[in-house]
């Protein structure tokens, strides 16, 4: 996958994006990032990649022209890729694993990273996609750019050591993840499940799955609205809503 980031700031992302499972996808080729300063592509000697907008109004706006030569380059160094280009903006559709999953599927993201007040209108007619990361606001785009990319490449093949890890993480399955543990079995009085411990894998399973049921449930029961349960996932879940009524 290749990944072409604009930003005002591109320091803000050397430690991210080359550390951990970001920075071992580059090392291993699976993954190529570029991060491009479009005020580099501005078309005046200021170098001012902003304006007042029209109208009047708060703040400034970023300009058009910029951008739109920041994109030309990266097509034309890149041509025989199919682009993908997201705006980050506040107004945008809200990113989430169902985004992550059809990201990763791309062959070349590019991401727009805002600042100032906002956005030329007409910068919108060259994207494919205004994302946003949150109902909050941010100084600019650099950070929600950040987590799509960390997002979306972990669910690239071969990048996460463990092939399951990304399949069964909470939201991948539409519920949280169950509690998990590792050694000691006991610390300071508090142990690990024993239905963990007898090597009983069909227990075990039953045992996630109903706990994963039981997280979502008392933490995050909107999520429980969307996912599709199986037969025996309706039944644990209506145990557990039993229970919760009782207090137990």
């Amino acid at each position: 996958m290749k990944i072409d980031v604009l930003t005002l700031f591109p320091r803000m992302f050397e430690g991210p994006l080359g550390e951990s499972i970001i920075g071992k996808a580059v090392e291993k080729n699976l993954l190529e990032i570029n991060i491009s300063n479009f005020r580099d592509h501005a078309d005046n000697k200021h170098q001012s990649v902003d304006d007042y907008p029209y109208g009047g109004g708060a703040g400034m706006l970023l300009k058009v022209q910029p951008i739109y030569d920041n994109l030309r380059r990266i097509e034309e160094a890149t041509p025989e890729t199919k682009k993908r280009v997201i705006l980050l903006d506040p107004a945008g559709k809200q990113f989430d694993q169902k985004m992550a999953e059809e990201f990763s599927e791309e062959e070349h993201l590019v991401f727009i990273c805002g600042h100032y007040e906002g956005y030329d209108e007409r910068i919108r007619s060259l994207v494919t996609d205004e994302v946003s990361l949150g109902d909050y606001v941010l100084t600019g785009g650099e950070l929600g750019a950040m987590v799509m990319i960390d997002a979306t490449v972990r669910l690239l093949p071969d990048v996460l050591g463990n092939k399951l890890s990304a399949q069964t993480d909470s939201h991948s399955t539409g519920l949280l993840e169950h509690p998990q543990y590792t050694r000691p079995a006991e610390f300071n009085g508090m142990s690990v499940p024993e239905v963990l411990t007898n090597g009983n894998h069909k227990l075990i399973d039953e045992w996630q799955q109903k706990e994963s049921l039981r997280r979502t449930l008392e933490r995050r029961p909107d999520m429980l609205e969307k996912v599709v349960l199986t037969e025996q996932q309706e039944k644990w879940l209506e145990e557990l809503r039993n229970e919760k009524k009782e207090g137990k």
